[in-house]
């Protein structure tokens, strides 16, 4: 574990190397340690692939006793001593969620480019696709967007050279070796070979997003009639 300053007001914690199953269990394990030490100034958290940001009020810091030349030693003293003995898994038990996917056709139109790359049938690519098992390493970008690892290694496809100025919601992309879901219309490059009727940012519920890092996804595909009728619900 390497702790080291991120300009003025975060700590980054660094818990890995990998992009891997047993780094991310460390990352939210770190988050829930963290979470519970009650550490004076640490305002918000930050899970990413391998690291957490730890952002922190200097201000409140220096009240509860840090020095002011030295804040972030001092930050980062009780982030180690919060982080000495992680748990081997985190506290909170994921869930796994299934989410329908219409491939292909207008909802995935990069489906021949993976395809091609792969040097795979599109159908194969679909099939690979939501054969596999996923796990939210991170939520960002957007409001629910959900970083997923457990892509088939042969899928992986670089983003395209040029991003479209608007992604429709829902739709499934990949970018590099990750797959993901786009909850809302935005710009984007990654590329899309479907699209879920299911909204994955809800901002009428509590929480609004339906995914959380530690949380296993798996896609089934469906045809237009089944998409039509789930969108329309």
């Amino acid at each position: 574990m390497r702790i080291t300053p991120v300009g003025d007001s975060a700590l980054r914690i660094e818990l890995g190397e990998k992009i891997d199953e047993a780094t991310q269990a460390r990352v939210q394990a770190a988050c829930a340690a963290l979470d519970a030490a009650l550490v004076p100034g640490i305002t918000e958290l930050v899970p990413a692939y391998t690291t957490v940001t730890a952002h922190y009020d200097a201000r409140v810091a220096t009240e509860a006793g840090a020095p002011a030349d030295d804040v972030v030693g001092w930050l980062a003293t009780r982030a180690e001593l919060a982080l000495a003995k992680l748990p081997a898994k985190p506290a909170r038990k994921g869930r796994t969620v299934e989410i329908p996917v219409c491939y292909g056709g207008e909802f995935g139109p990069d489906l021949a480019r993976v395809a091609a790359q792969a040097k795979l049938s599109p159908e194969e690519v679909v099939r690979r696709h939501a054969a596999g098992s996923y796990v939210v390493h991170l939520v960002g970008f957007s409001p629910g967007f959900p970083y997923l690892g457990g892509l088939a290694p042969e899928l992986a496809t670089p983003r395209l050279t040029q991003p479209r100025a608007q992604v429709p919601a829902g739709s499934v992309g990949i970018a590099g070796a990750q797959t993901g879901v786009y909850p809302l219309a935005t710009p984007g490059g990654w590329n899309l070979i479907g699209r879920t009727p299911l909204r994955l940012f809800r901002p009428e519920d509590d929480p609004p997003v339906l995914l959380q890092a530690g949380d296993r996804v798996k896609f089934r595909a469906i045809a237009a009639g089944e998409f039509a009728r789930e969108a329309a619900r």
